[in-house]
């Protein structure tokens, strides 16, 4: 079945590119692909990717995660979170569920599973 333009639109990938730095915070309904620097929260309603020269220092809030990058500071991310083996997380982490190659860096708390869906839903009840 064909997506309306209004899916195709949700859908839209929205990179920041290497080199690039942003001072603020991102909203975005679709995924976002982050190769530069973000200093600032992130919401997004779908995939959030870091990539090996993206770097994050602030909130993350998305469905799912794959970090092959930096990130530094909290992240809740609704489904699952993927940690590839040149990242570098930390923080404080709540995830559904969460994959870790060798060789990546994680320090923090990690919350995942159903403790992590009930820190959640009380987190949106607070907003």
């Amino acid at each position: 079945m064909a997506k309306t333009y209004a899916e195709a639109e949700s859908q839209a990938i929205n990179l920041i590119g290497k080199g690039t730095k942003i001072k603020g915070d991102i909203i975005s309904d679709g995924d976002i692909r982050i190769d530069g620097e973000l200093t600032g929260n992130l919401q997004c309603a779908g995939r959030t990717v870091v990539g090996v020269s993206g770097s994050i220092n602030g909130e993350v809030r998305c469905k799912n995660g794959d970090v092959s990058g930096f990130v530094k500071g909290k992240m809740q991310v609704a489904e699952l979170l993927s940690l590839k083996a040149s990242s570098k997380v930390q923080g404080e982490v709540t995830t559904g569920k969460i994959s870790i190659e060798p060789g990546a860096l994680f320090s923090g708390s990690c919350q995942m599973g159903e403790q992590a869906k009930n820190e959640e839903q009380k987190g949106l009840k607070k907003a």
